[in-house]
């Protein structure tokens, strides 16, 4: 099931880019590398998983997948720029403004971000349900999202020991989790879930989101940049706040084991009807890349 969701998101994605032989080609072809070249594809699987969840058909749950997938790659784009993480590693692939340029790179970002919200306007539900999604992704991407925790990063970045633990928890909450939320969320509001359902999915996603960072924390030390796709040791180069920084490995290992029993337990009711996103969280807390 993981796998056809993946290739469905995949063909999605590569049918709401625009022709790289079409002009502007520069910004086109940039475009598609940033979304084309790979990747977990996490959060347009959490679409389906949730979207399965409440029985919702897959056809109409492509346009809030493929949405907040480019939301993701929009801000891979730009976190790799020079002036936020430097980074000429991405999938295996030299990252957009090396493969391109700067000026490239930006453009192609804000693109994707436009039509993130483009696809997403076409969602086949309701006008009442389609607001909502709206609402969920673009609260989950801006200054209340992944962009405030993109600039609570960059802060910290030289003083990756002056955060507390719950300063940084906070800080992944908004860059990581909350684009994770919006995902689940989205699947959910597909399916009509009542807000006890959401609420209880919310805690899922928030463990989850967590979970995601501490073990890509924990693979930038034990990881090496072939496997990774990006560069290794690079949160350490930099003096960026990391779990294992502040906590270590053998603490950060057992917050990964805490946040699994929170993911299953907020799953719990749901039975066998949420295996889907029950292997999507052990997927993010045993993952190698």
């Amino acid at each position: 099931m993981l796998a056809a969701w993946r290739e469905r998101a995949d063909a999605a994605l590569a049918r709401a880019l625009p022709d790289p032989q079409s002009p502007p080609q520069r910004l086109h072809a940039a475009m598609r590398h940033a979304v084309l070249l790979g990747g977990k594809r996490m959060r347009p699987l959490l679409v389906h998983a949730a979207g399965h969840l409440f029985g919702v058909e897959a056809s109409a749950l492509d346009a809030p997948a493929t949405a907040v997938e480019l939301i993701h790659a929009y801000s891979l784009v730009h976190d790799d720029l020079p002036a936020m993480d430097d980074d000429a590693l991405r999938r295996g692939q030299p990252t957009v403004h090396i493969a391109f340029d700067e000026a490239t790179a930006i453009l192609a970002g804000d693109a994707l971000q436009s039509l993130a919200f483009e696809v997403l306007a076409a969602t086949p539900v309701s006008d009442r349900i389609r607001v909502e999604l709206l609402r969920t992704l673009a609260v989950a991407s801006g200054a209340a999202g992944m962009c405030g925790g993109q600039a609570l990063d960059l802060a910290a970045t030289g003083n990756g020991r002056g955060l507390s633990v719950g300063d940084l928890e906070r800080l992944h909450a908004l860059k990581t989790g909350a684009l994770i939320r919006a995902a689940v969320r989205m699947g959910a509001l597909c399916g009509n879930a009542s807000d006890e359902e959401l609420q209880r999915l919310d805690r899922y996603a928030d463990a989850l989101g967590l979970a995601f960072q501490v073990r890509d924390d924990i693979l930038d030390i034990e990881g090496d940049s072939a496997t990774l796709g990006k560069t290794a040791g690079k949160d350490q180069a930099q003096d960026k706040a990391t779990f294992p920084a502040l906590i270590g490995l053998d603490a950060s290992r057992a917050r990964l084991e805490q946040l699994r029993a929170a993911m299953f337990d907020a799953l719990a009711p749901f039975g066998e009807r949420a295996d889907a996103l029950a292997a999507l969280g052990r997927m993010a807390i045993e993952r190698d890349r």
